[in-house]
């Protein structure tokens, strides 16, 4: 089987790890692997680019993004699960849905930041834009 999960080094991306790891320990496939991507959307960063340069923007947002996926890396090596990690920029949930069908992923997994419905409603979330547009399976862990 394989999983797609979506972290951003949060307690609740760490806990999608953790509940990707166990359900590929269940299923019990030679061919388990989980894939962990972390998508930084660098649209905001334009202007950015013009003064210090797209390669440092570049450079910034791939160290953030091994920054965040530390924590979820050093708990999937005491697993034995093997893994592999993208690093990606643009829009989040596009990012995730389009490494996901360009992977040929089985499952989307992804943790909930846990706020409330008027919250969500005003600033929407990842996970709802996920749900929306992903012609795969997806799972959200609280």
């Amino acid at each position: 089987m394989k999983i797609l999960v979506g972290t951003d080094g949060s307690k609740h991306a760490l806990r999608a790890v953790k509940y990707a790891a166990e359900l590929a320990r269940l299923v019990r496939s030679a061919s388990n692997r989980i894939t962990l991507v972390s998508v930084h959307d660098d649209t905001g960063l334009r202007h950015a680019k013009a003064f210090v340069g797209a390669a440092e923007v570049g450079d910034y947002l791939r160290e953030l993004s091994e920054k965040e996926l530390r924590p979820a890396v050093r708990w999937l090596k005491t697993t034995g699960i093997d893994y592999d990690i993208e690093i990606r920029t643009g829009r989040v949930a596009a990012e995730i849905v389009h490494c996901a069908r360009a992977g040929k992923f089985d499952l989307i997994v992804l943790g909930s930041k846990g706020r409330g419905a008027v919250a969500d409603l005003l600033l929407g979330s990842v996970v709802q834009r996920v749900l929306a547009i992903s012609p795969l399976p997806v799972t959200v862990v609280k």
